[in-house]
């Protein structure tokens, strides 16, 4: 990407988002920050302005609402200059579908899917006819593992994967340089589990956690390869070929088991 484009954020305000915001910065490019939290974003231009020299606009916005979604889709179509979109914007809650808020699962679609689909067709068309550009969405390992207990975030992130590579085929396709990406990490350092209220000692051990740069750097290697899909770290790229693998039927059996042993879905009813 050239150190002289634009590149935009959402969840910018933290965790994946905010370590996008730091390595892009150092790579030279100029910023759009965009989360709910307008006193993160300005911290964080502030820092970046003082160590890089970055310009970085901060965009207030939330994005599981219809016009806070149109006014930043709007913003993304003018950017000219538009070098990379990353759609990292995302939030988890883990329950049984039957019995959770339904509110909160409304917002997981709207955030994950819906938002995800309006910016990239707002970033792509301008991108296509620069024949320059990028977009990375940010996804997870749960995209290749409906997992009981949390059905939307899977479900949703199962989504991403599927529309991530069907954009890829078709630019592959038309001959268009631009290039897209599936970012699918496992269990990360950042304040995803905190909102979501899980205790991370009880969700995975520490081997299988990553943190936010080693993520984002495998993405941004893996974006210059042109993969569709970068999975960072060799654990979870070993645990998702191996799950590929194994026949529908009993990958099912086997989820339901654990969820049963691991007694969460008794403690979400």
């Amino acid at each position: 990407m050239p150190t002289s484009s634009l590149a935009a954020i959402t969840g910018a305000s933290s965790g994946i988002g905010a370590t996008f915001a730091r390595a892009l910065a150092a790579r030279g490019s100029d910023l759009m920050l965009i989360a709910r939290r307008t006193d993160r974003l300005e911290a964080l231009a502030r820092e970046l302005a003082d160590r890089h020299g970055t310009k970085a606009e901060i965009v207030t916005a939330d994005l599981t609402l219809d016009a806070d979604l149109e006014r930043v889709a709007a913003r993304l179509r003018e950017a000219s200059n538009l070098g990379l979109l990353v759609n990292n914007a995302g939030f988890g809650a883990a329950g049984v579908f039957a019995t959770a808020q339904y509110a909160g699962q409304e917002g997981m679609h709207r955030l994950h899917i819906l938002a995800t689909l309006r910016l990239t067709h707002a970033a792509l068309d301008g991108m296509v006819a620069r024949r320059a550009g990028a977009v990375i969405n940010v996804s997870s390992v749960a995209g290749f593992l409906t997992s009981p207990g949390a059905v939307s975030y899977g479900a949703s992130k199962s989504w991403i994967n599927t529309f991530t590579e069907g954009i890829w085929l078709e630019l592959r396709a038309t001959g268009s340089p631009v290039r897209v990406q599936a970012l699918c990490p496992g269990f990360t350092y950042s304040e995803f589990h905190d909102v979501a209220g899980m205790d991370r000692s009880k969700l995975a051990p520490k081997a299988w956690w990553c943190s936010a740069e080693q993520v984002v750097g495998e993405s941004l290697a893996g974006l210059e390869q042109d993969r569709v899909f970068v999975i960072p770290g060799f654990r979870y790229r070993l645990l998702v070929g191996i799950v590929s693998r194994i026949p529908r039927s009993l990958r099912r059996t086997l989820l339901v088991a654990m969820a049963r042993r691991s007694g969460r879905l008794a403690k979400a009813r």
